[in-house]
């Protein structure tokens, strides 16, 4: 392959498939499990620390398995009904064995001083262990154990010590930091990593379990193991029974989304990462690559709907209450991006030693898009407490100082150029999607004020949401009436669907159904959209990109919006079925290829799939009663 040809994302590769990693929780961080049973992705202890194991994006960067020794393609990967725990069967030439997976979590029962919480603490918590389990189902099975941390992002490998001479334990140490593998297995120390093999005969089991938690508390048998996936399960059911789900077709994704959702929520603080990972290519081998794992203002609003759509109120609250608490910049204004302890710096290096996933480079950690002048901040934030206020009855009063400061910075910066909600690294323009989600800052703010009994406020934001209206009509649609990108384009972009999810036009109006239309017919592949053209746009970086899977959700909502419910239907079921085989959505998907692009699981992706599928089931229901 010589450097002008373009990279496949299915160019065979020592990286498994983004789409074939499995996605455990414990809401205080996150992990992805390869098919071959091995720990891809590991960060410890939270979603956005250094990670441990990181053969995601280098080969050399922290292993961990325990599987059946020498067979690398399991028969069967699925999740326990309603949780996030893995179950991954096994068949080899001498018997089948079956290996469960889960952060467990369990019932609190102490104050975690491991990960503090600022929110109120719930009944079950992260236990701080990621614990696997084998059973041997039929045969004979020679079980493989292997653990090879590498801490700092694959920079600093472990010293490891058996814990008092004994076999069965052995405490992992680097740059401070520290951590216990507890097992049933006899455990040998190989360098830098640990090894354990074992013969299990039909009906017999088991265990390790890795702990980063307070004392390295670790389960010492394999049925305190048991207990801890038990409850992991229990934890996670009840999680989704308290959910309200349509008994509807699509339930079982409505599950997987809701599921992956939550378990992409930092429990200490409220916040929602992106994706739990960094750096996943969205141009293969390129350089779109970015980190995710930190919490965007914009979806807010969408993680609003989907929680409050699910019933989900708790979660919206302790959302909306992260959201009180970030310090704003010095203008007043809330930052696009925030770390999930709430932390504004989020200052991007490179990690030049590692080979990035599949060559893509360069790995980046944290994001220089964080100071960005993003005008469609206010509207996300400023639509969220409004769903939030409409659903509470309530306008909690530590938010109106918020609702205030957005409303004020909206009417400041509406006029002037930025970056777009795709931040852009080429030079600001007037975006469309910008300007609209300045009118619905400034129209929910009004929404808000006539909440709070404010007329004067009322009026005064009304006056601004309708000018911004009038400039937008007046400078933001091409000839044919259909919105474009910015002002000195006749470019589509997909974010001006968001005129339709907002109500920024009625869903009878000709120039809404044009641009949804022509975003529909000529800002595809093969049926799923693109953010963009990357030929006709200027975002400072090279490469074409694949369909994002937002904007394809976003469509199915605007096609619902707009009447077109049969081809909205169509497109849903399109988009269900390109699901990861476990149901997992990553930012893109390449049509050429049938690949899952950049990071992964994403929650843009799942927020917005909920909300495509709330749209079509309630026109359902209501064709019902007609």
């Amino acid at each position: 392959m010589n450097d002008q040809t373009p990279q496949s994302a299915a160019a065979p590769s020592p990286f498994p498939p983004i789409a074939d990693y499995a996605f455990l929780s414990d809401c205080h961080t996150g992990a992805l499990i390869a098919p071959d049973g091995g720990v891809g992705w590991l960060c410890l202890p939270t979603f956005d620390s250094p990670s441990v194991f990181g053969t995601l994006l280098d080969r050399q960067a922290g292993h961990f398995r325990l599987g059946p020794f020498g067979i690398n393609h399991p028969t069967s990967r699925v999740y326990e009904p309603g949780t996030n725990v893995l179950v991954t069967t096994w068949k080899t030439p001498s018997g089948w064995v079956e290996v469960r997976d889960a952060l467990t979590m369990g019932p609190r029962k102490a104050e975690d001083t491991v990960t503090p919480h600022t929110r109120p603490p719930a009944d079950d918590d992260a236990d701080h262990l990621l614990v696997r389990t084998a059973r041997c189902l039929e045969g004979t099975v020679e079980i493989d154990l292997v653990c090879e941390p590498a801490f700092d992002y694959g920079r600093t490998p472990a010293d490891w010590i058996l814990v008092d001479g004994n076999r069965h334990a052995a405490d992992a140490t680097a740059g401070g930091q520290s951590m216990r593998l507890q097992t049933d297995l006899a455990l040998g120390v190989e360098g830098n990593r640990v090894r354990a093999r074992h013969v299990l005969s039909a009906g017999e089991e088991c265990f390790c379990a890795l702990s980063w938690a307070e004392g390295l508390a670790a389960p010492t048998d394999v049925n305190e193991a048991n207990a801890c996936l038990d409850a992991t399960t229990r934890f996670w059911r009840a999680w989704l029974g308290r959910a309200r789900m349509p008994d509807h077709r699509w339930r079982d994704p409505i599950q997987r989304s809701a599921l992956t959702i939550k378990g992409l929520t930092y429990m200490p603080t409220g916040a929602t990462v992106a994706a739990l990972t960094t750096s996943l290519p969205e141009t293969p081998g390129g350089e779109r690559n970015w980190d995710y794992r930190y919490t965007w203002m914009r979806d807010t609003t969408f993680t609003m709907q989907a929680l409050h759509f699910l019933n989900l109120d708790w979660e919206a609250d302790e959302f909306m209450q992260f959201v009180a608490d970030l310090e704003p910049t010095e203008s007043g204004a809330l930052q696009i991006m925030y770390g999930i302890d709430g932390r504004r710096d989020l200052t991007e290096s490179t990690r030049d030693d590692l080979s990035g996933y599949a060559g893509a480079r360069p790995v980046r950690i944290g994001n220089g898009a964080f100071d960005q002048l993003q005008n469609d901040v206010f509207g996300a934030v400023l639509d969220s407490i409004l769903l939030h206020t409409r659903r509470s009855q309530r306008l909690p009063r530590r938010l109106w100082p918020i609702v205030q400061s957005q409303a004020r910075c909206a009417t400041e910066v509406w006029r002037e150029p930025d970056q777009g909600i795709w931040e852009a690294r080429g030079k600001p323009q007037h975006y469309v999607s910008s300007k609209l989600m300045g009118w619905v800052a400034l129209d929910r703010a009004s929404k808000l004020a006539e909440i709070r009994g404010d007329a004067e406020l009322t009026a005064t934001w009304r006056e601004t949401a309708d000018e911004i209206e009038a400039d937008i009509l007046a400078h933001g649609l091409d000839e044919r009436g259909v919105l474009r990108q910015h002002y000195e384009t006749d470019a589509l972009d997909a974010s001006t669907l968001l005129a339709a999810l907002f109500g920024f036009l009625p869903p009878g109006d000709e120039r809404l159904r044009a641009s949804v239309l022509a975003i529909a017919d000529e800002l595809t592949e093969d049926g799923f959209v693109l953010r963009y053209r990357t030929d006709e746009t200027d975002d400072g970086l090279s490469g074409k990109e694949g369909t994002f899977l937002i904007c394809s959700f976003w469509l199915v909502s605007a096609l619902s919006i707009i009447g077109e419910e049969q081809r909205a239907g169509d497109l849903m079921e399109r988009l269900l079925r390109v699901a990861s085989p476990l149901g997992l959505f990553a930012e893109e998907f390449d049509v050429e290829t049938g690949r899952h692009l950049g990071n992964f699981p994403q929650a843009f992706s799942h927020l917005a799939l909920i909300e495509a599928a709330g749209r079509i089931i309630a026109a359902e229901r209501m064709r019902e009663f007609s």
